[in-house]
């Protein structure tokens, strides 16, 4: 159950950074894929369901967005986020400190319900494809909710025995499934050039409606946000960049040439092959199935291409195609959870806001399952109900990408890139906030997650305080003589803490006089000095870099970070172990009250250094005799 939570902050979970084995980027396609293309099993009915003889021009609309506004963005997230992290990695480092991470926590929030509602639509979905099968028992359109709880655990039950992406998989469901999609659409669009009459229909009543097309437009344009699902699958396309087989000539680990073109190309062909099955599927959708089949409990209800499949191609072919959507979508599960399974433990223990458990994949599959379950019952296996929810957390996602790209143009001070992405960004605020205003849904379930994520990681944050942060801790070559020297010479190693100032030589020697007089430091013992530099407090794990200093003629050693008794605590560690001799370090009290140095540990880093300093080796080093020594005066 634990195995992988003994990782470092280095652990990346399905899409790590270093994979064994990488994939021609058409491959890789395939894998972002399950989810993108999949949305066509319930796309076309949803958006006639929200736009009605308005569908095709609300998914022009749609399209363009996709071509002139995700892609673009996404584009640059590859270029700038190459190591499979995504906008949310990019957002954070453009956003430090505390703020950057409350922002993170709420879109992983936003991200979480992203991924939960593409498993359970998606299975729900299934669910409608297998009910509605003219084969299929009758009584199977009466478990709906059974049906997809049984799809959920069964993707469970693979990823509890321990998923790895299988591509090769991935690109025979994509490579069947657009097959057969194509032939439905061409056979639809057939009939559509054999039948004209249906195109005046159309237009007729679309006219008879909406009279002005610009009304048309207009009307379009609000209820594109309805049709946001279309948008599915960017994010899913830049976490899976580490599985792009690159260019060995161009490709180094600080910038991947080879693997950012391959994603780009990866990004691009996916997005022009699903605008074109957007666009002709709405038009033969529109075009051919009657407004009412649409409806809550028509037939073609969140499945109109399957329905033209059965209805132009026979049972026979619309069985394979709907047997082919059911593995799609079941497998379009598979790839949001790996998502997941890749997003929380990169980004929630490494800031200590999770236990050390949620490293490991099985615990979270179990929490991720249960609560596949409770968005099921709660919806009732509806997929018109999850709509909503799964285009807010698309939405917001694109969104932040968006806001993200346009930051770094400003912060390359790239102008034209930052009017062109900002027109984007407030494109996509428009739209989520219409979404949001129409289908409150997502922002409510989002909001669950976002509450649960900060809450558990407050608590967690509280409860992991002391414990050593330093997923590595590196000493120079002056450090260590300084260290080897009073080990070798005298037996011991005596350290006085000092906080960064002036670095003159009188403020060392007054430092140095009182520790002595004050702890009783031998004349004839060498000291020297540690000193912690501010960092980003709000980090919790830190690559610590320890360097040896000659200052003034005194020996400083000083370390860069946010949390500076964990930061103390570790070096004690490593210098004990690099002396072969248990180090003392000498404080004094800090002034204040001690509840407001305790929260400002907790949230600066800083507070009552030496008890707390003391506390951290008393739960990292239980052998009284091998723990270094706090002395305080």
């Amino acid at each position: 159950m634990l195995h992988g939570a003994d990782q470092g902050a280095s652990h990346q979970g399905p899409h790590q950074v270093e994979v064994e084995k990488t994939h021609s980027w058409w491959r890789v396609m395939c894998l972002t894929g399950v989810d993108y293309f999949s949305t066509l099993g319930y796309q076309p009915a949803i958006a006639a369901l929200a736009a009605g003889l308005l569908s095709p021009i609300a998914t022009i609309v749609l399209v363009l967005v996709t071509l002139f506004g995700a892609l673009p963005v996404y584009r640059r997230v590859a270029q700038d986020s190459f190591k499979g992290a995504g906008s949310i990695m990019m957002l954070e480092k453009l956003l430090p400190w505390w703020a950057g991470k409350l922002f993170v926590l709420v879109l992983l929030g936003f991200a979480v319900t992203d991924f939960m509602i593409t498993m359970t639509l998606s299975a729900a979905d299934a669910t409608a494809h297998i009910a509605e099968n003219p084969f299929t028992p009758h009584w199977f359109t009466e478990i709906p909710v059974p049906l997809t709880l049984a799809l959920l655990l069964l993707l469970g039950i693979v990823f509890l025995r321990g998923f790895k992406e299988a591509i090769g998989i991935a690109v025979g469901l994509v490579a069947v499934y657009l097959t057969l999609n194509a032939v439905v659409v061409a056979v639809a669009l057939w009939h559509v050039f054999e039948r004209p009459v249906v195109v005046d229909d159309w237009w007729t009543g679309l006219t008879t409606q909406h009279s002005n097309p610009l009304v048309m437009i207009g009307i379009a344009l609000v209820v594109f946000p309805k049709l946001a699902l279309g948008l599915s699958g960017f994010e899913t396309g830049v976490a899976v960049m580490p599985q792009v087989r690159g260019d060995a000539a161009d490709d180094t680990s600080a910038r991947p040439e080879g693997r950012i073109r391959g994603t780009r190309r990866l990004l691009t062909t996916a997005a022009i092959i699903m605008s074109s099955f957007l666009i002709t599927s709405s038009i033969a959708t529109t075009f051919l199935i009657p407004q009412r089949e649409f409806q809550p409990g028509g037939q073609a209800n969140g499945r109109a291409l399957a329905f033209l499949a059965h209805e132009y191609l026979g049972n026979v072919f619309g069985s394979v195609y709907d047997f082919s959507t059911v593995a799609i979508l079941w497998f379009a599960g598979a790839s949001a959870m790996a998502g997941l399974l890749n997003l929380v433990p990169r980004f929630l223990p490494r800031y200590g806001m999770a236990p050390q458990w949620a490293r490991a994949t099985r615990p979270l599959v179990i929490i991720f399952t249960l609560i596949a379950f409770a968005i099921t019952i709660l919806f009732e296996a509806n997929v018109d109900a999850q709509g909503g929810a799964y285009a807010t957390g698309v939405l917001v996602l694109i969104t932040s990408a968006a806001l993200a790209v346009t930051l770094s143009a400003r912060r390359k001070q790239q102008r034209k890139r930052v009017v062109a992405f900002g027109v984007i960004t407030v494109v996509f605020v428009y739209t989520t906030v219409a979404n949001v205003i129409e289908r409150p849904d997502g922002v409510r379930i989002a909001a669950v997650f976002i509450v649960a994520i900060v809450v558990v990681s407050l608590v967690s944050r509280v409860r992991r305080s002391f414990e050593l942060r330093a997923s590595s801790i590196e000493l120079d070559a002056v450090a260590r003589q300084f260290i080897e020297a009073d080990a070798d010479q005298f037996s011991s190693v005596c350290i006085i803490a000092n906080e960064p100032g002036a670095g003159t030589a009188e403020a060392y020697r007054s430092k140095g006089r009182e520790e002595r007089r004050d702890s009783g430091i031998p004349a004839r013992v060498p000291t020297m000095f540690l000193e912690v530099l501010p960092a980003d407090s709000s980090d919790f794990e830190e690559d610590l870099v320890v360097e040896g200093h000659v200052v003034q003629g005194h020996r400083v050693l000083r370390v860069r970070s946010g949390n500076v008794p964990n930061t103390i605590a570790s070096t004690l560690l490593a210098v004990r172990d690099i002396a072969g001799v248990v180090p003392s370090i000498y404080f004094e009290w800090n002034e204040g009250s001690p509840i407001q140095n305790a929260l400002r540990f907790v949230f600066t880093g800083v507070g009552d250094v030496a008890p707390v300093t003391r506390e951290v080796l008393r739960e990292a080093e239980p052998d009284v005799h091998r723990r270094p020594t706090v002395h305080v005066s």
